[in-house]
């Protein structure tokens, strides 16, 4: 892989590599090691990395720093903390492919600067589309429906920083009997096999059904969503668009209507409601086991980046937690 050196296996390498199992970290990271196409997600970063450092020094290889910018996305760690938990962990030094015989782990600094430039270029998004391609060309996602739904996600609450005051971008709302400040995660899933497509992002405030139009692929026939899209069909821009207006809208019925369903109907809505639940499985990958249950950046654009990674990575380990169960060739 370019980048990233085979190192001869050290002392360390034999005594960690006799251990009597291998840690949940462990899998995981070997397990996305396996699926993520490195090279064509480093390619998508090479346009916009320098390729000389200051003072004619050569910079950190682009695929070490991505597997750096992943770690730390993937386990909700500051710049620091990422420094810090490499240096620590010896799966984290394997992942990067580090040897400090060699080379040392970059500095939260330069982490820092890489980080604004996958925001910059918004490579969140470029990464999930070139993943969408990727499957696609081998079949793993089905064409011609989807499921749309939307999450909340908080953020810091508290005025205790340099502007002292709360994100201006984030919003309060209420869901049930509780109150939420923060955003919202609007998500398009391949009604198929439950991989995300499209992610949007708005104030916590904005109604789901205002993203309806922005989460529909081209070639979609059929949109499932609950009841929160109620008279999404009615929408101007819905309306308005030559496709969606063709779009069958199967937008579940409120549970105070379904209770006085036929049971026929009733029967009807619960087969649309476990289409839909295919939505809820990034969901659960992205707030459990990535750990993105609070905003980690303020302003919308840096966390819809994020977002991006975070529902790439979800599709790719959906896709290797498949393949593993199902004992078939991943790639």
């Amino acid at each position: 892989m370019p980048g990233r050196v085979v190192q001869q296996p050290s002392f360390a390498d034999v005594e960690y590599g006799n251990r009597r199992r291998r840690t949940r970290r462990d899998e995981f990271l070997a397990m996305m090691d396996e699926v993520i196409p490195w090279d064509e997600w480093t390619g998508l970063i090479v346009p916009f990395y320098p390729t000389t450092g200051r003072r004619g020094r050569q910079p950190v290889p682009a695929e070490t720093m991505l597997r750096m910018y992943l770690l730390q996305a993937w386990f909700s760690l500051s710049d620091e903390g990422t420094e810090d938990a490499i240096y620590d962990s010896y799966a984290f030094r394997t992942f990067l492919g580090l040897d400090f015989t060699t080379a040392q782990v970059p500095d939260a600094t330069t982490l820092l600067h890489f980080r604004h430039l996958i925001e910059k270029h918004d490579l969140g998004a470029a990464f999930l589309d070139a993943q969408t391609r990727f499957f696609e060309a081998n079949g793993w996602i089905m064409r011609g429906g989807s499921v749309i739904d939307a999450t909340i996600i908080n953020a810091p609450s508290s005025t205790k920083n340099a502007a002292g005051a709360r994100d201006p971008e984030m919003h309060q709302t209420a869901k049930g009997n509780q109150w939420f400040f923060g955003m919202k995660a609007h998500t398009g899933v391949d009604a198929g096999t439950g991989y995300v497509h499209t992610v949007t992002v708005t104030a916590a405030n904005d109604g789901d059904v205002t993203q309806a139009a922005h989460l529909v692929r081209g070639d979609d026939e059929v949109v499932y969503a609950d009841s929160g899209y109620t008279g999404v069909h009615k929408r101007p821009e819905v309306v308005g668009d030559e496709h969606l207006a063709r779009v069958q809208w199967r937008v579940g019925a409120r549970k105070s209507t379904v209770k006085q369903m036929h049971p026929h109907d009733q029967h009807l809505e619960s087969r649309k409601a476990s289409v839909r639940a295919k939505v809820e499985h990034p969901y659960l990958i992205v707030k459990r086991d990535f750990g993105f249950t609070k905003t980690r950046y303020r302003g919308l654009a840096k966390n819809h980046n994020l977002l991006n990674v975070l529902f790439t990575s979800a599709n790719l380990l959906m896709r290797a937690r498949a393949v593993r169960i199902a004992g078939v060739p991943g790639r």
